[in-house]
């Protein structure tokens, strides 16, 4: 298979500093090796450069940084759809805040190819707040409200070619979630396996029915893991750690259920903060889980033939 790697060294929509370094990160622990290793073709489509920043100015005086996200978000939606025209995009944040861009722009192709795209959301957090309803400001928290077309966006972030269903969206591995979020959600009709779930279900058959769903419909299914997603104690790098996170074994199950299904169209790989990392132990697990989804194995088994290209 064709992967691109595109970097989307965003720091604006987090707290804190060290998210621009994920990208280099993410390289530097061999993520291209890894692929070519594993019979893909890569190209490395190096770093988006942000759109210029326009005066924006809104009634909640929390929130940083719009201009900029804004700016980003535009640029990374305009790559987003080129990169996935002929290859897996392959995009390495930043903070989260880069997927209102990549989900927006790879909904744009998946809508010109006559197909629904789906979103697993892997996280702690649903970032389900529109900009109205974030307390902090912090911009990586509204991604996914924008990409379903929730209401207060416009003006204000790019406009939106597609809207993601919110029908087609699941999340999974909650632990923090705000009261507006879970309002938002429910309302939404938004797939949500907290890590309670996960712990009475388990996550195999919990992903095995949303997957059905994806293939069911002919979908593409774009994956967006961030690295709360898992445990802290096992990847550390993150300025959001909550605890109780995936186990080490839990997200690589994630990673081969998904590379069985043959369904991944695109990924994003997020909020990976080297300067909190403990000698790149974060940055190498994120990049052996995108191994295990990439079709790296234990032993050999059955496969389903890829059918997440966006070609």
């Amino acid at each position: 298979m064709r992967c691109r790697i595109v970097g989307a060294p965003v720091q604006d929509g987090a707290g804190r500093m060290g998210c621009e370094m994920g990208p280099s990160a993410l390289r530097t622990a061999g993520l291209v090796s890894v692929l070519s290793e594993l019979g893909h073709e890569v190209e490395d489509w190096g770093a988006v450069q942000p759109a210029a920043a326009r005066a924006i100015v809104h009634g909640n005086l929390a929130l940083k940084a719009l201009p900029e996200i804004s700016a980003w978000t535009a640029a990374i939606a305009e790559t987003a759809y080129a990169a996935s025209q002929d290859a897996m995009p392959i995009f390495l944040g930043g903070d989260h805040a880069i997927s209102a861009g990549t989900v927006s722009g790879i909904a744009r192709r998946a809508a010109e190819r006559g197909r629904p795209l789906f979103v697993l959301w892997l996280d702690a957090h649903p970032d389900f707040h529109t900009l109205e309803t974030t307390v902090s400001g912090n911009l990586h928290g509204v991604p996914l409200a924008y990409a379903s077309g929730r209401p207060g966006f416009n003006g204000y972030f790019p406009d939106l070619p597609v809207a993601v269903d919110p029908a087609r969206i699941c999340v999974m591995g909650l632990r923090s979630v705000d009261p507006a979020e879970r309002r938002a959600l429910n309302e939404a009709g938004v797939t949500v396996h907290d890590m309670r779930t996960i712990d009475e279900h388990g996550v195999a058959p919990l992903l095995r029915a949303f997957l059905a769903l994806v293939e069911k419909a002919n979908g593409l299914l774009h994956v967006s893991l961030d690295v709360d997603f898992l445990d802290p104690s096992i990847a550390p790098a993150v300025g959001t750690t909550v605890p109780g996170g995936a186990t080490f074994r839990e997200a690589h199950l994630v990673m081969e259920m998904l590379s069985d299904s043959g369904l991944v169209s695109s990924l994003d790989l997020v909020e990976l903060n080297p300067f909190l990392d403990e000698r790149g132990r974060t940055a190498t697990l994120m990049v052996d889980l995108a191994a295990s989804l990439m079709g790296r194995r234990i032993m050999d088994r059955p496969t389903r033939s890829h059918s997440g290209s966006i070609a």
